[in-house]
């Protein structure tokens, strides 16, 4: 059920959360962490590219993508075009995170794939990918016929609302492993950069329960919404 208060308000809420995520991940890996790099013989920093590609890409490019169709008064061709452009974004970006979480652990001897994160990643990934190209193929181009884009249309916002909860859930098991593996490793539990992790965390939780009340509310008149005087 669709909530009775306007997108709008919510939308500032999430450009400004999105924001604090961004500044808040990018600070832990760079001051804490020691930077990101693609080579290099300090390995993590090639780790340090996935949890920033993957809350920069799938969760805040993915979460404007999806509110994009509330925050945006254009008309509805102009809004699907933006729609399916961060989506696409937000997608390549989570793959080479993913490559780099990949590549990170191949040169470092670690096994790949044996956490619940990584499962849910893949996972994650996957359904995301196959509704960016139903989207694009029904949606978009070449387009299916009107009944079939009426009829879809429910199950695709849905299902893309469902996937995007939980990339939040993975995100957010992807902190508590990564907080986990550096506290094993020595890192004090009460230490600035443990509270970080769990503010970057919140954030980003923030940030996608905002999105998701956004989708839900109503969205302003598009332009061409409007009939001629």
């Amino acid at each position: 059920m669709a909530l009775g208060v306007p997108a709008f308000p919510f939308t500032f809420v999430v450009h400004f959360v999105g924001i604090v995520a961004i500044v808040l991940v990018l600070f832990w890996n760079i001051h804490f962490r020691g930077g990101l790099a693609w080579e290099s013989s300090n390995k993590n920093l090639i780790f340090n590219i996935h949890p920033v590609l993957m809350i920069i890409g799938l969760i805040i490019f993915g979460g404007e993508a999806i509110i994009s169709y509330k925050s945006l008064p254009l008309r509805k061709e102009v809004k699907k075009l933006i729609h399916l452009v961060l989506h696409a974004i937000a997608l390549i970006l989570g793959i080479i995170g993913i490559v780099a979480a990949f590549k990170n652990h191949n040169e470092s001897g670690i096994a790949n794939l044996y956490s619940l994160h990584s499962w849910l990643g893949i996972g994650v990934i996957v359904l995301y990918g196959i509704q960016w190209l139903y989207g694009l193929v029904i949606f978009f181009y070449p387009g299916g016929t009107s009944i079939i884009r009426r009829q879809s249309l429910p199950w695709h916002v849905l299902l893309g609302l469902i996937v995007y909860v939980l990339a939040i859930g993975t995100a957010s098991l992807g902190f508590l492993e990564k907080l986990t593996f550096l506290e094993f490793g020595g890192l004090a539990k009460y230490g600035s950069e443990a509270f970080l992790v769990n503010f970057t965390a919140i954030a980003t939780i923030l940030f996608g329960a905002f999105v998701v009340i956004t989708a839900i509310s109503q969205a302003p008149p598009a332009e061409d919404d409007y009939a001629p005087i």
